[in-house]
């Protein structure tokens, strides 16, 4: 199975961070975001990995030259100046990607998840990973009922961990423009077209300087890692 690494944004919330490092370059316990995140795609047994880029591509570029695990194929879709978004993003990478299902996971998150554990062909257009709802999402994004996800209960309302398994017939016409992931998600959601899987383990939305010094500091000193500050 191949997957992608959504990395193309600027990272308006994490500035002045990110004014000179695109966000998966910002480092937590002594690795780079984009390197956990291919660490332990390799580790899992994926061989191909999608990277899109856009802002301070290049440096993304340069360092993948140096650090990227050996084992794995990487291959850039660059969007130019303009980040395409989420959909649009991956839109435009499915020449890369193949016909088959792929994984996708934003490199702006943290987990320990088994990667593993994903189907290899979700039931409907796409199986997400969901977590318990952080401080600063409380509402949560979908309803999980058993392995069925909606946008309307009965069943559990929890947030989307930005990594999940999509076939390319959810992007069916989703053409070379900026799109976001979300509405083609609660469509499929709204016609019982998603699946899913509840995570209990650690994640972390690295959304703000402070989540990132405190994910930084407790890994960096061998401890748990803590909970999502706001």
């Amino acid at each position: 199975m191949n997957a992608m690494i959504l990395a193309a944004g600027r990272g308006e919330r994490m500035r002045p961070l990110t004014d000179h490092c695109p966000k998966p370059l910002l480092t937590v316990g002594g690795k780079t975001l984009l390197d956990w995140h291919l660490e332990r795609l390799a580790g899992a047994g994926f061989e191909r990995v999608v990277i899109n880029v856009a802002w301070l591509g290049e440096l993304i570029r340069r360092h993948l030259a140096y650090h990227a695990p050996p084992r794995l194929d990487i291959r850039l879709s660059d969007e130019g100046d303009q980040a395409l978004e989420t959909a649009g993003g991956i839109a435009r990478a499915l020449p890369l990607l193949g016909s088959e299902p792929f994984v996708v996971i934003n490199a702006d998150v943290w987990t320990d998840i088994d990667l593993a554990s994903l189907p290899v062909a979700p039931e409907g257009l796409a199986h997400l990973v969901l977590t318990d709802n952080p401080l600063h999402h409380p509402d949560g994004d979908f309803c999980l009922s058993a392995d069925a996800v909606t946008t309307h209960g009965p069943g559990t309302w929890l947030t989307y961990t930005g990594l999940g398994c999509y076939r390319p017939e959810l992007f069916a016409g989703v053409g070379l423009e900026v799109a976001p992931l979300a509405p083609l998600l609660r469509r499929a959601g709204e016609r019982r077209q998603l699946t899913g899987q509840y995570h209990r383990g650690e994640w972390h939305d690295i959304g703000t300087p402070a989540r990132l010094a405190a994910l930084d500091a407790r890994l960096s000193a061998g401890q748990d890692p803590p909970a999502d500050a706001p």
